[in-house]
């Protein structure tokens, strides 16, 4: 049973509502919201499929007339009729109000009455009938299967004639593999002497010719005799254990790299202050402090577009100058409604070229098939050729994905906890070797210029150095602004207990030391996990539960293809499946780090995007502190689409 049928304009005007429910009119507004800004709006038109809650909403796209028609239903049902309803609903409705549609244009839409009760009746009882009397499956004929093309003349024998034997080779081990050689009549294979044919054994007599094969069987026993005979070589007796290798500038004394007394290591106390130029820390001097700056990308815009190749020989350019012309306007498609086979060809280059792109395979194809069907049935206009329509398309569609649905303003929301006197909480997750303290350093250095005390919580309490590298930045940022520049107020702190402890229980010591001190930005550094190990998975979304941070940012490398996919799919799956809450809290922004090292290989922002629908907050671009950016959409499809 369906709960709704409904038709709507892409501008929002409803044209036509079937209620199968009884309930409130209102009862599929929630649900085709929902489609409108999840799916709809935001490019993800690969699927015809969309849930919502217990609701399963199916749709198709009229381009040509810019409608939209959704069918929902309860998700826990199989209704089999539903893809043939809609397009049958689909094709009647055009139909039927095609010369309204033509001859007035909108304003059939803004006046016009549309009856479409007993039709749409007619189409259900017919759909539903259908589904219901499937003819059975007939069974093959003899003729029809396998079997019967099948001959049976190897299984006739002839009198005289031996039955054929298969001859297996033997396997011996160390030998290599023995193929089988075609050889032509009256030609002996390789390495093989020809014996003696019908006309050789005229010539010699019965006596010759046993004195050639004795000859024969001695000469290939012989040399089998030899081959055994020879014994392998002794091999040198190899020393056991190990050498250690010895470097050229390394160092063999270990009591010089042993740091375990050093008073620095482990210790609550400020190590000294490292000497080291500002001037490598910073970057650009001449850059405004405290300001985001937006990626930038040179792109030449040169569209691709079919180019003409010349007739080289002379004779064809002057008689075929009219159709030179036409060839020139082979690939114009002027008031013509664009269909899927004009653009399957556009589209597989394109779906290549996301690919190598560094777009993961999958969501390459979910884009590509989101804007054939924006697409397919769109009348298009007069020299407009199909490659720059489906080009521009995509390039659209592209930059709606990067553009967040809800804006994370970090400066802004911690304005928002300072009036209610409390610090704001981010809490860094990811793999391995993402570079998230690096990157927990830039934001620090950043909320640092913008006038912020921050406060970095250690609880990456697994990784050897994790402590120690974060000591370090700190001593750092403090040299950048000491607090003497600040009024005699300290900008950044570490607070750490060490390794082996629970890190839950650090990050709320952590914030409620920052909630006594004073300090503004609390920022939590967790250990890298992969996120197929349920252990550390359980640990984090602990660590997520009781604390409950304003923003949980995932740390990913822009060098990942497919693995984006993976990696934030199963994150968000193990941080809803180990939370304890009705309504787990799961990841609210990406930090993509590395952005220097891919040239125009930009895929994984798309990737990450689009598969989580979550803003891309910061960019990392460097080495230094000041290497931190912000998404610029445009910047990122344009050196995407370059070839």
């Amino acid at each position: 049973m369906l709960d709704f049928f409904t038709i709507f304009s892409k501008g929002g005007l409803v044209l036509w509502c079937f209620q199968g429910v009884r309930g409130p009119a209102a009862a599929a507004t929630a649900p085709v919201n929902a489609l409108i800004r999840s799916v709809l709006l935001q490019e993800r038109g690969g699927s015809n499929s969309f849930t919502h809650e217990a609701l399963t909403l199916k749709y198709k796209l009229d381009n040509q007339f810019e409608l939209v028609f959704v069918v929902g239903f309860q998700k826990i049902l199989t209704l089999t009729y539903v893809d043939k309803l809609i397009d049958d609903v689909h094709k009647e409705f055009r139909d039927k109000y095609r010369n309204e549609f033509q001859q007035k244009g909108t304003l059939a839409l803004l006046n016009g009455t549309f009856d479409f009760k007993d039709d749409f009746t007619r189409l259900l009882r017919e759909a539903e009938e259908s589904s219901k009397t499937r003819a059975p499956v007939a069974m093959k004929t003899f003729e029809q299967s396998l079997k019967s093309q099948k001959t049976i003349k190897c299984m006739i024998e002839t009198r005289g004639e031996k039955p054929k034997e298969k001859v297996k080779p033997k396997k011996n081990k160390g030998s290599k593999k023995e193929g089988i050689e075609v050889v032509a009549p009256g030609k002996a294979p390789a390495g093989e002497k020809q014996l003696p044919g019908a006309g050789d054994r005229e010539e010699l007599s019965k006596d010759e010719i046993l004195q050639k094969n004795r000859e024969e069987f001695f000469k290939r026993h012989m040399k089998a005799g030899e081959r055994a005979s020879k014994s392998p070589k002794p091999e040198a007796q190899k020393e056991k254990g190990k050498k250690p290798r010895v470097w050229d500038l390394g160092n063999s004394n270990a009591k010089v790299l042993d740091y375990s007394n050093s008073a620095t290591n482990g210790s609550t106390e400020p190590g000294p202050v490292e000497e080291f130029d500002p001037d490598t820390a910073l970057g650009d001097r001449n850059r405004e402090p405290g300001r985001l700056y937006d990626l930038e990308y040179e792109s030449d815009d040169e569209t691709e577009e079919e180019k003409i190749v010349p007739n080289p020989s002379k004779t064809s350019t002057k008689k075929g100058g009219l159709g030179g012309m036409f060839g020139m306007l082979k690939g114009l498609v002027g008031s013509k409604s664009l269909t899927r086979e004009d653009m399957d060809p556009v589209l597989e280059k394109m779906k290549d070229h996301l690919i190598a792109k560094n777009v993961a395979a999958e969501i390459a194809v979910q884009l590509c098939e989101s804007v054939a069907k924006k697409l397919e049935g769109k009348v298009m206009g007069t020299f407009t050729t199909v490659t720059s329509t489906v080009k521009q398309a995509l390039q659209e569609a592209l930059v709606q994905i990067l553009q967040p649905q809800r804006r994370v303003d970090v400066l802004r929301d911690v304005l928002d906890a300072q009036r209610q006197h409390r610090p704001y909480v981010v809490t860094f997750c990811g793999v391995n070797g993402v570079g998230k303290s690096t990157n927990l350093a830039k934001i620090s250095f950043w909320l640092i210029e913008n006038g912020f005390s921050v406060l970095i919580a250690a609880c990456d309490t697994f990784r050897a150095g994790a402590v120690e590298q974060l000591r370090t930045h700190t001593r750092r940022l403090n040299a950048l602004h000491p607090p003497e520049s600040h009024g005699g107020r300290t900008m950044v702190q570490l607070y750490e207990k060490g390794y082996g402890k629970d890190a839950a229980g650090i990050a709320m010591e952590a914030i409620s030391y920052a909630r006594n001190q004073g300090f503004d930005v609390v920022l939590v550094d967790t250990a890298g996990r992969m996120q197929d190990n349920a252990p550390l998975m359980t640990a984090l979304a602990k660590l997520i539960a009781v604390n409950a941070p304003d923003l949980v940012l995932f740390v990913g490398e822009a060098l990942v293809g497919n693995e984006a996919v993976d990696q934030l799919v199963k994150f968000n799956k193990a941080l809803a499946d180990h939370s304890m809450a009705q309504t787990p809290r799961l990841i609210d922004g990406i930090v993509l780090t590395k952005f220097d090292t891919i040239d125009d290989k930009v895929g994984a922002a798309i990737s990450m995007t689009y598969i989580t629908s979550k803003p891309i907050v910061f960019v990392g671009t460097g080495q230094t502190y000041c290497d931190l950016r912000s998404l610029n959409a445009k910047a990122v499809v344009a050196a995407l689409m370059k070839a």
